[in-house]
């Protein structure tokens, strides 16, 4: 059996035996927040879990690192869209401590992907386009250092309404702790 075929025969009884009802809610956050976090598996459920938050009570968007590559990309959009169209009136910025994204490095991770068949000239066009991977694949130094940036950019992006908070905050994986880096009730 594959891994797409369990999921799938995990969710038809999931779906049969109604236990979706148990998680009903709407498309608004009730506790009016977004949170931009990694994608790292310890946080799927500490994070949460760790700021007594429940389904349906905020928009979740995550990503490499936490980390906005692009101030007009998807997860900048996302984040818009929550503020303006889904009623999120703060926004969270959390990374985390042993963050996989630290310890990427661009040559590495350009070496893997030739080891798995993307051609040195699919690399060199994308440079020749105007691509810098090397820059777009860098990871950080400093966790906290990376919210701080990433909370900035968000408030101070042109299109985000300057009365929105925003936070940005460090989890300890193991833990559950939070540090806050940046408040965003008072300006920076």
């Amino acid at each position: 059996m594959t891994l797409l075929s369990e999921l799938l025969t995990y969710n038809e009884t999931f779906v049969k035996e109604k236990e979706y009802e148990t998680y009903a809610t709407t498309k608004l956050p009730d506790k009016k927040l977004v949170i931009l976090t990694c994608m790292d598996t310890r946080l799927l459920e500490l994070l949460p879990k760790s700021m007594n938050l429940k389904n349906g009570d905020v928009k979740m968007v995550r990503n490499a690192g936490a980390v906005i590559t692009h101030p007009f990309g998807s997860v900048m959009r996302s984040l818009l869209v929550a503020v303006y169209e889904l009623q999120a009136d703060e926004v969270l910025i959390i990374g985390h401590y042993d963050c996989g994204m630290g310890a990427v490095n661009s040559e590495s991770m350009i070496s893997k992907m030739k080891n798995r068949g993307i051609s040195d000239e699919t690399i060199d066009t994308l440079g020749y386009s105007g691509i810098n991977l090397h820059e777009w694949l860098k990871g950080f130094d400093d966790v906290s250092e990376s919210v701080k940036h990433t909370a900035e950019l968000v408030r101070n992006h042109p299109l985000m309404d300057a009365k929105v908070p925003v936070h940005g905050l460090v989890i300890d994986p193991e833990t559950g702790r939070l540090d806050l880096v940046s408040e965003g009730y008072v300006k920076a």
